[in-house]
């Protein structure tokens, strides 16, 4: 599993910390893909995709607000890969997570995975 390195840093402590709470998010769900013994996950999943909206809006909020002081001129692209992160975790079908529960698990691990990747280590590095 993905674990946290220095080169996800950016130098905006406030920033780095909250890609921290990231990583647990992560590590939280693939902990819980791991866990044979249970075998009714929905709720936890149900917890961790609350976990990673919540996160999303705080640190977005955090994010944009970093960038519009510095006057960083990707804002607005920066911004829509925010809002379609958003979208894309509100838009689970909670009722069809109960069916397919390790496979729902497996596409969070994906998506946040391909977002620390692509996001983090690229997008959020010309912040700085």
């Amino acid at each position: 599993m993905i674990k946290w390195k220095d080169d996800y840093l950016l130098g905006i402590e406030v920033i780095d910390e909250q890609h921290k709470e990231l990583f647990r998010i992560v590590e939280s769900a693939y902990a819980l893909l791991k866990n044979d013994f249970l075998t009714d996950k929905y709720d936890r999943i149900i917890a961790i995709i609350e976990d990673l909206k919540n996160y999303a809006v705080f640190h977005f909020k955090t994010e944009e607000e970093y960038m519009q002081k510095i006057g960083y001129r990707r804002f607005l692209s920066h911004k829509v890969q925010h809002d379609d992160f958003l979208e894309k975790v509100s838009k689970i079908d909670l009722e069809s997570v109960d069916a397919k529960q390790d496979q729902y698990l497996l596409d969070i691990l994906e998506f946040a995975l391909n977002w620390i990747d692509k996001h983090i280590l690229q997008t959020d590095k010309t912040i700085i």
